[in-house]
């Protein structure tokens, strides 16, 4: 009922626009420099043009037919479609800290040193929530896969970006910063093998973090991610396989590279109890646990697809040798990586004198309809580099190459 008394007119000051004003750290975030490129790729599909995304570290191959069926088969039970535990089922943990004892001879408490993460993404966010807050500053490696630069933003903390290319100068360098910064840092964020440079390390290299951690108490956090995709005999050592690991640190992992399970959104920290619980508590208040039937086939996974692992090892090995090889006939001087699924390119000359990254990349999305990522999107330590994943098969990478050259060679004809 209206009421004649009220007077329902504006006031003189809603004519304005409503200002949203959102939240500081939101705003300290940069323009996101990849959305450019993924934009024009999107709008060039759109326009049918046949794009070969070497660009987001997306896997396209399908899980081992064992997961699926086990994934299909779990969701029919109605009793695998309720809340589960924001740490994981209990069976999922077990099962992890199993892996871990016969790749790297870790023993894992399942209960108290295990959790589940909805990929390691999520997860490394939601640890730095759980360790760092206003005045707490974390070290962090340079060139940087995003999330390890602004998840310790957006948990309202500080980072010191160290390059990261010769590892044992990185190192060195987190020594000096400790003994001249104070407060000192917190945390220390590691991630070998390394996005996106493809760095590796051998075992030696962790025995010396933790006694850099000891000495100046510093929490590590290894991301763990390309575990299951080495080359070449290499085998990435685990973090928590070196003594006093866990008493310092944690590491995450993942299903989503190795197992082909990326879209699932599955992964783990494991280590030292208290960071664990830490993380525990966070999720708790954030999520309610990962889906069962996933969780389910993930068990299957880890019990029994070992061998899925090697083959789809075997499968970025070639594509790495395929894109390599190709790169180096047009005149491009790369670096077989040992690890990860990228390859991190230079820009060739004459481009790289005369243009950044981020140009260059729009330039081969443009002109030969590849997508890449430019390094500059990691950080102004990766300006000069392209990041190119193996994602695509090996036909596709051919086309790329054959595109990209006729791209290049077209410029220098015309100049």
């Amino acid at each position: 009922m209206r009421n004649d008394a009220f007077d329902d007119s504006l006031p003189a000051e809603w004519d304005q626009p409503f200002e949203i004003n959102v939240a500081a750290r939101v705003r300290r975030l940069p323009p996101y420099l990849f959305a450019k490129i993924n934009e024009l790729m999107y709008r060039k599909r759109r326009a049918g043009d046949d794009v070969i995304d070497l660009g987001m570290g997306n896997p396209n191959d399908p899980p081992d037919p064992r997961i699926i069926e086990k994934l299909c088969q779990a969701a029919q039970d109605p009793r695998n479609h309720r809340y589960t535990p924001s740490r994981g089922l209990y069976n999922l943990r077990r099962d992890v800290a199993a892996r871990y004892e016969r790749l790297y001879g870790v023993h894992l408490d399942p209960e108290t040193e295990v959790i589940a993460t909805i990929g390691s993404k999520e997860g490394f966010s939601h640890i730095c929530l759980a360790l760092l807050g206003p005045g707490d500053t974390a070290i962090v490696p340079a060139p940087s896969y995003p999330v390890h630069v602004y998840g310790v933003v957006l948990a309202a903390g500080n980072v010191i970006s160290l390059d990261v290319t010769n590892p044992e100068r990185f190192l060195s360098n987190v020594a000096t910063v400790c003994e001249h910064l104070y407060p000192k840092p917190k945390v220390l964020v590691i991630n070998f093998p390394h996005n996106p440079t493809t760095v590796t390390v051998e075992k030696p290299f962790f025995e010396d973090v933790v006694r850099l951690a000891r000495h100046y108490g510093l929490y590590v956090i290894h991301d763990f991610a390309y575990a299951d995709i080495c080359f070449d005999g290499y085998r990435a050592p685990s973090f928590l396989s070196v003594p006093g690991a866990k008493e310092v640190g944690v590491e995450f992992t993942t299903m989503s590279k190795g197992f082909s399970m990326a879209g699932w959104r599955l992964g783990f920290c494991c280590g030292n109890a208290e960071i664990v619980r830490a993380l525990a508590t966070i999720k708790g208040y954030y999520d309610y646990g990962i889906f069962a039937p996933i969780q389910i086939a993930a068990i299957i996974a880890l019990r029994h697809c070992e061998d899925a692992v090697e083959r789809q090892r075997a499968i970025y090995q070639r594509r790495r040798d395929v894109l390599c090889a190709g790169l180096r006939r047009i005149g491009w001087e790369v670096t077989p990586p040992k690890a990860t699924m990228f390859v991190w390119a230079p820009v060739p000359e004459p481009w790289r004198s005369r243009m950044g990254s981020i140009d260059f990349a729009l330039k081969l999305l443009t002109e030969a309809n590849v997508a890449v990522s430019p390094g500059r999107g990691f950080g102004p330590a990766g300006e000069g580099y392209l990041r190119l994943a193996l994602v695509e098969n090996e036909h596709r990478i051919r086309q790329a190459i054959r595109q990209i050259s006729r791209c290049l060679r077209a410029e220098r004809i015309t100049h």
